[in-house]
Formats: structure tokens, sequence, C-alpha cells
């Protein structure tokens, strides 16, 4: 089903189970209808649900769960019996990433936005745990000390190759040379011993795909800003079969190895970037790619089984599925049919003879639900809600649109009205991405959107200039434009939204966090006019403290080559850093203001936050001030984003009151 089709399903049907929207006054929920509300915490608590895996063989399922106001806990169905048991659960920490290494074993990490995540490994029925990498967490205890724990920057690597042994493949940064070239190094993890052995790789490796066994073929190397792309060859040594620049054209990603050892990369077709297949002995990419899009960038994620490549999933305006196998697309049709209401995206087993596939559905207003389909009778299971408190008709609609920046660039966005009421002259909230080079935002169920959707705020996301996902001619024009056009096509959304009648010109405020903490920032100073006030978390206030703070995690590598480019040279482009600061400019901050920083934050350190409210508060008394001692770039526990929003919830409310 095609997106434009599967919308218009959203649509309909979940607008039949609105037979009771709330009622709103000027956009805002009145005090009446605020006990209806759904709680800060239905919207940012740990997931009851947090997501689900087949393993290889189809038989079991690892799932995330949360009891309430617990961290996320292992567990593992078994689909013969049904039944399920709790494999790992933490007081002090949630589990986050899960992975089957085969179809008995497991290996996972911790949320943590401060830290290394740490890696553990566990069988399916709770038996054989054992840590593997450093962790800050003081409740894990390495078993056998005669193995010492790989150390903390270790993580998963996503490539998996044939899941039939106990090993992973992980990587760790270190540092060589004395021009500090970074040096990445994979090795070969045994998850039952913990030893671990070095994967032959070129010098400078950086990325690496494995083949269908589990055999390391393709490695991309940078040295400098120059990036090769190696293949292994017949005799088992390596083959450079392109370079080219970072950030430079005749660019490739390789990204997958077929069964048959077809090589899948990523590269540009015209301004947008496609998927090909690689003839590795020329090195040349196929006449036509096999996915590409007018509109937007592929970057696909690959589904396959253990025969044979099924399909590439990739997001444009929302998240698709191109099947190259008729029993999958027809399989996606029986699925699409028996649920209408909303994106529908397929798990397949890797291998064996199980009946059951995972759907994972979603929608705007419909958070995320994981079903099991059972191939021979085309039921569905029920497994679990992201967020069962939530219901649809409480949350608002979201629409991607376009819309014109003053230099006639096209502008993505996504626009989010609240539900019921008004449609016109709402209070808004800007809420800017961070990254900033990087897709915000697809059309899914957003807590922090829908949080401010029920409140009943109008939100738009700009995908402004700079943005990936929308071709490289987008991408560049955001090159050393911070505080600059990257700020205009904000302030141009923002009046777009004005002109058509959705945002009250007096009631909206710009928010976001990291660069889009920095736009918020900027969009105070810049459009005063515009923006009633600001919300800034974890946002950068100075280019120069960005680039120049010794303890941050940018590597020299990136503050050598990749920041001069993308966002400017402290040096020759002096002038233009001090306009574009916000701590330069605090003294222009008039509007109300809300700051929050992460005491550990090693992206953008807490200095950042510390010297901008230092000088903003010398003027502006409507500056509220909050740091979370143990946070990082993000908030990871449940307690600090219910706290946030509720801080987010009465500032909006004082603010753009009718």
């Amino acid at each position: 089903m095609s997106h434009s089709t599967r919308r218009t399903f959203v649509r309909s049907v979940v607008g039949t189970l609105a037979a009771a929207p709330l009622a709103m006054t000027g956009g805002v929920a009145s005090a009446a209808d605020a006990a209806a509300l759904p709680s800060i915490e239905s919207f940012f608590e740990e997931p009851t649900f947090g997501g689900a895996m087949l393993s290889p063989n189809g038989r079991s399922l690892a799932i995330r769960v949360s009891a309430k106001g617990e961290p996320s806990q292992l567990a593992v169905l078994d689909l013969d019996t049904m039944k399920p048991v709790i494999v790992a659960a933490f007081k002090e920490a949630g589990i986050r990433q899960v992975q089957w290494v085969n179809d008995r074993r497991l290996v996972f990490d911790l949320y943590s936005t401060w830290s290394g995540p740490g890696l553990y490994a566990v069988d399916r029925d709770g038996e054989n745990f054992r840590q593997l990498v450093e962790s800050v967490w003081s409740f894990f205890k390495a078993p056998d000390a005669g193995v010492p724990l790989l150390q903390g920057n270790t993580y998963l690597l996503d490539s998996l190759g044939k899941q039939d042994t106990d090993d992973v493949f992980v990587i760790t940064p270190h540092e060589i040379s004395k021009e500090k070239v970074d040096y990445i190094e994979l090795r070969r993890l045994n998850t039952r011993t913990g030893r671990a052995q070095e994967v032959d790789s070129p010098l400078h490796s950086f990325g690496w795909v494995l083949d269908a066994e589990g055999v390391l073929r393709l490695a991309v190397t940078r040295l400098k800003n120059v990036v090769g792309v190696h293949l292994r060859d017949g005799d088992g040594g390596w083959k450079k079969i392109t370079e080219f620049e970072e950030l430079g054209p005749g660019w490739m990603r390789p990204s997958y190895i077929g069964h048959d050892g077809t090589v899948y990369v990523h590269a540009a077709h015209g301004d947008k970037s496609a998927v090909f297949t690689l003839d590795p002995v020329t090195g040349k990419l196929s006449e036509q790619p096999i996915a590409r899009s007018a509109d937007f960038d592929v970057h696909a994620g690959f589904v396959a089984n253990s025969q044979k490549l099924l399909g590439l999933r990739y997001d444009i305006d929302a998240q698709v599925t191109q099947w190259l196998d008729a029993d999958a697309k027809a399989l996606q049709a029986k699925v699409d049919a028996l649920l209408p209401a909303t994106a529908n995206r397929l798990q397949f087993p890797r291998r064996g003879n199980s009946p059951y596939l995972l759907v994972e559905s979603f929608a705007d207003q419909q958070p995320w639900v994981t079903q099991l389909f059972h191939r021979e009778t085309g039921k569905l299971i029920r497994v679990g809600v992201s967020h069962p408190q939530i219901k649809p008709r409480q949350m608002g609609q979201t629409d991607f649109i376009r819309y014109k920046a003053r230099d006639g660039l096209d502008i993505p966005a996504y626009i989010t009205l609240p539900p019921g009421g008004a449609k016109k002259n709402l209070p808004m909230v800007v809420l800017v991405h961070g990254g900033p080079f990087m897709r915000g935002f697809s059309w899914q169920w957003d807590p922090e959107v829908q949080f401010l959707a029920s409140r009943g705020y109008a939100v738009l996301q700009p995908e402004f200039r700079g943005s990936t996902g929308f071709g490289r001619r987008h991408f560049e024009a955001g090159w050393k434009q911070w505080g600059q056009a990257m700020q205009a096509d904000l302030a141009d959304g923002t009046r777009w939204a004005i002109g058509q009648g959705i945002a009250d010109p007096k009631r909206i405020c710009i928010a976001g966090a990291s660069y889009g903490g920095y736009a918020t920032l900027m969009g105070l100073i810049r459009d005063p006019d515009l923006y009633r006030c600001g919300i800034n978390w974890v946002g950068v206030t100075d280019l120069n403290l960005l680039l120049k703070v010794s303890w941050s995690d940018l590597s020299d590598e990136y503050r050598r080559y990749g920041a001069p480019k993308l966002i400017g040279d402290p040096v020759a482009d002096a002038a233009m850093f001090k306009e574009a600061s916000p701590l330069e400019n605090a003294a222009r901050v008039t509007q109300p203001l809300l700051m929050a920083y992460g005491a550990k934050d090693l992206r953008v350190p807490l200095i950042h936050g510390e010297k901008f409210r230092d000088a903003v508060v010398r003027h502006n008394k409507q500056v509220q001030w909050v740091e979370y001692a143990e946070e990082g770039h993000g908030w990871s526990k449940a307690e600090t984003r219910i706290d946030f929003w509720g801080r987010v919830e009465k500032f909006l409310a004082q603010n753009l009151a009718p």
C-alpha cells in the first residue's frame, strides 16, 4: 500500500474513534477539560512495552517490558507455549538495545546518555548471565575475574552475520599516532567466555559489512578527510575499489551483502541518494538504482532471511517497505487488510519454519502496537502496546507539508494540529530538531509532539536547510549557516503558519534540544517579533565553546575536517561566529526562557548553559533554569522526562494563554 493511501485509511478509521473530542478554548485546553487530558506520565514514563524481536528460528520473542515507575526489563516469550520469562531486570537502569546472538542467547546494553551503555549476555531462560563490557553501573560484577572486561567505549556492531555461534562483533575506538588519527578496533567477542579476538581490516577503518556467513567482506576507511571503500578479495587481502573526499561528490556507502554475494551500496542519484548494486570487480554501480525517490534521499535498511533479500525499508514522508519478494509483499497486503488504520512493519524469522511473523503498527495518533501474525490461520495475536493509556482521539493529526523559504528553497516540515476544537488562530510551538545535519522527524506517534498537541498547541517541525534526507542541495544549503539561513528557514515556517491562519501571531514559542536549543536562543535574538518565549534544553550557546571545550566528545577528526566545512572555522569565520553566538548576544534575549541541562553532558557540556544563564539573567528576570545532576545529552530517566515536561506545560500555559 502506498503511503498516501495508507494515510487516507488512518485518517478515516482513527477519525471514527474520535466520538468525544476534547473541547478547546482558543486552542488551549480549558480548566474543565484538564482532568480528562492524558497525564504527563502516560507520555513520558518508560514504555509499558518497548518493542520485540524474533529469534533467528522464529520460535521465541525477546521483548522489553516495564512495570509502572520501573526501568525496562528483558523478557523472552516462548511462542510454542506462549509462556514468558523475565531474563534480565535491574532497578538502577533500563534495558536498551537487544539482539539475538543465536536461537538461545541474547546480548543487550543499558540506557545512559552520559556514559558507555555496557554490554551483557544471557540465555533465553535467564541462565548464564555475563557482563562483557565495563559499565558505570555498580550492581554489575564480572563473574570471571580471569577474563578482563572490554573497555567501556565498546559497542555492538550493527552487521550481524549468520547468528549460529555464541559470537558477536564489537567495535572499540582507540587513538594512535601523534596526529590523533582515530583507530577503531573490530573484534569478534564470545558472549559465553568474554574472550575477544581482533578481526583483520584495513587501517583507519570505521565501517564494516559482514556477508551472510558472518565473514567481513567490506570495510570503509577514513584518513584525514579521504574515505576509501575496500573489498576483501579471494585470497583474504583487501582491494580499494573507490575513494572520495568526505562530504564531497562521488561518495558511496556499502550497506549490505546478499546471500548470492551481491553488494548493495548507497550512492548519489542526481540530487538524491539511492540504493544501487556494485560490481566488486570493476567498482562500478548498476546503471539504475533498485530503490530511489524523486523527493527524498533513500537510506534503506535491508529485510532478509537466510535465503534471500526480501525488501528494503526507508523513510520518505513516512516509513515504507519496498518488497522484492512476492510472498512477503502478499503477506504485507494481508496484514494491511486486517490493520487498515495503521502503518504496519513486518519482521520475519531469519530461518526455520516458524508460522509466525512480527507486526509492528503505528500512526500519527497511535503509539506502537506489536502483534504476532500466524501465516496459516491469518490471525493476529496482541503482544503489547508501548503507551496503553494513550487514546488516539486525544492525539493530534500530523501532516507532511512544504513551504517556501525567502530565497525560494522548498522547506519540508511536519505540522500537527491539536485534537478537536478550533483549527485556526492556535498557540503554536516551533519544535526544532537537533543535529543539525540529520533527518529530524518522520510520520509517526511522537510523545513530545503529541503531548503538546494534547494540551492544545499546534506543533511545527521544520526540516530546515542542512537537514539530511531531502537531497544534496538541501543539505549543502545549510553549510556554515548556523544562525543565518538555517535560522531564517524557521522564521519563514513560522510566518507560513501565521499566513495559513493556523498560528496566533502573538502566541508562538520556539523550542528544541541540542542544535534545537541553539536555534531557540537565536530565534529569540533574531526574530523577537515572532516568538513570545523559548524553551532550550541541552542547547549549544556558543560556536567557539562547541568546538574548543576540551572535555566534550567531539573528535579531533571532526574538529579538523568536518566542522570547518559544516559549521565554520573559528579563526577564518570569527566574525560570523560572534554574530551567530547566543552567548555574545545574550543581552538581546528579553522574552521568557526555560533552560534545562544535564550535568554529565559530554556533547554540549554544562558550561554552555551556565555561561548563557549567567549572561542573560543580568537583564532578564523571566529565565527559568533547571539542572539534572544524573543526566547527559538528553533525558534517559523517566522521572527527568516527567519533571521537565511538567515544567514545559506550566511555562507554556503562563506565556501562551489567550
